[in-house]
């Protein structure tokens, strides 16, 4: 009988899972301010009263999505700013893998560029939060790179952000299409390259960057 405890759970994170997957699905055509409870546990083909099992509200199901969303970019962003190969070849890694990510996760991206500066606060805040420890994560990242010596930590930090914004924006206009992918891929390989042109020369300043 030592095994029940374990079955239970895996039929509680597979109807936890069922959810997140239904709302996900229901949120390509709608936003979460406008999704209910019923049509959630619906679609996934629980009782109504069985949400309450795994999240405490559709608010709360909305962060969970946030975290499950934005838990897969860990990789992609570390890869995105490695420092192994010369400018053009990172650039292009990076564009790669912001392409790649989108048609793995097109629903994840499209939620995130939703809801970012959507009407559910704690959904925004969630990924506010979520942002916050990416541009940590690759600031952390850049401060070891050669070009970082001699910078302060408010501007590996700033520089961290625009990689992140333009990670992130760059995801939500591939979402566009294939017809707009060469021209979105081709502006954000030249945003890359000038923000690598002002980087090497930031410290070139009189008050040095600061």
């Amino acid at each position: 009988m030592s095994h029940i405890p374990g079955v239970r759970q895996a039929r509680k994170q597979k109807t936890r899972q069922a959810l997140l997957d239904a709302a996900l699905e229901l949120l390509e055509g709608q936003s979460l301010s406008s999704l209910g409870l019923r049509e959630v546990t619906r679609a996934a083909g629980i009782a109504p009263t069985a949400f309450y099992r795994h999240f405490r509200s559709v608010e709360d199901l909305g962060v969970a999505l946030v975290e499950e969303a934005l838990g897969s970019l860990h990789p992609m962003i570390r890869t995105t700013v490695s420092t192994t190969g010369d400018g053009e070849e990172r650039i292009a890694r990076a564009i790669d893998l912001i392409a790649g990510h989108v048609d793995a996760y097109p629903a994840h991206v499209r939620f995130i560029a939703r809801e970012r500066h959507g009407g559910v606060r704690p959904v925004r805040e969630a990924i506010h939060g979520q942002l916050g420890l990416f541009t940590a994560e690759v600031a952390e990242a850049l401060a070891t790179d050669a070009v970082s010596a001699g910078w302060s930590l408010e501007d590996v930090l700033m520089l961290a952000q625009l990689y992140v914004d333009l990670m992130l924006g760059t995801a939500s206009l591939l979402l566009e299409g294939a017809r707009e992918r060469e021209r979105v891929s081709r502006v954000a390989a030249r945003q890359m390259r000038l923000i690598g042109i002002g980087r090497a020369h930031w410290l070139d300043q009189p008050d040095g960057g600061g």
